[in-house]
């Protein structure tokens, strides 16, 4: 029995993501509020970047920002370079700083598009968003 499921496994193909499906979701995600997503992330960006301190942290918010304008067909991933601890300190400072707030932000909007089967791949990117919200050092976006 167990060799006839093994054989069954090898025979599963995954289907390739259609890259015309990634470019229309991408456009409904602008149209209804990717693009005003992306000003604010931009916005945010500039005001933290005003100050020395501050620069790292601007650079994440508009990792966060382009993500956002553009996000199906994106990935995140663990950045492939040793970050150090210095990754660890500077998330933790992120997500007392306010990087709980948009995770959870995300995390509302991800489950609340969810409840319909149309928002359902609106609510994963919104996802995404929230993991890269939570710790954005360390990430990088493919």
């Amino acid at each position: 029995m167990m060799k006839g499921i093994h054989n069954m496994q090898k025979n599963i193909t995954l289907i390739p993501i259609n890259n015309n499906m990634n470019f229309l979701g991408n456009i409904i995600w602008l149209v209804f509020g990717g693009f005003f997503s992306f000003i604010g992330y931009m916005v945010g960006g500039f005001m933290m970047c005003l100050t020395i301190i501050g620069i790292p942290f601007g650079l994440q918010m508009f990792k966060i920002g382009f993500f956002t304008l553009w996000p199906f067909g994106s990935q995140i991933r663990d950045a492939e370079y040793s970050t150090g601890c210095i990754s660890t300190i500077l998330n933790i400072v992120w997500a007392l700083t306010g990087g709980i707030c948009m995770a959870i932000n995300h995390l509302f909007f991800g489950f609340l598009l969810c409840l319909t089967i149309i928002g359902i791949p609106f609510g994963r990117q919104h996802f995404k968003l929230m993991s890269l919200c939570f710790t954005p050092f360390g990430k990088v976006i493919i």
